[in-house]
């Protein structure tokens, strides 16, 4: 199975496309400040994830599944920022913070999963079990 048919892939697909959609609202003097941090935040995303998905362990995917996440509560926190400086209102956001949530679950279960994995010692390809 390729990245782009994966239910996480898309519904990060639908954040970054959702995010791009709500910077249009903020003031342009922000256009080079928080509006660039925001949809690189939303962008890195899929593409952390497109990325970890191509590598040969878990361990390795484990680690782009880390960032992606990071990345998603960044875009949540620089959002919640515009809705403190009035610059998207809570009604606008509510829809955008339940798909990041939602997503953010998806992969604290995928991670956990594969954490437990790791540490039972069923690794993929490319890494060798430790000697205890």
């Amino acid at each position: 199975m390729y990245y782009e048919n994966t239910l996480i892939w898309t519904k990060a697909m639908d954040i970054a496309d959702l995010t791009y959609d709500l910077v249009e609202f903020l003031p342009r003097d922000e256009r080079f400040g928080l509006r660039s941090q925001i949809t690189r935040a939303a962008t890195s995303v899929p593409a952390n994830f497109a990325e970890g998905w191509t590598r040969e362990t878990k361990r390795d995917k484990a680690y782009f599944i880390a960032v992606m996440h990071g990345s998603l509560s960044e875009l949540k926190t620089h959002l919640q920022i515009c809705e403190r400086r009035k610059w998207l209102d809570a009604e606008t956001l509510a829809p955008h913070y339940e798909r990041i949530n939602e997503l953010s679950r998806m992969l604290g279960s995928l991670r956990k999963r594969w954490r437990d994995e790791i540490r039972a010692g069923n690794l993929e390809m490319g890494t060798k079990r430790r000697e205890k």
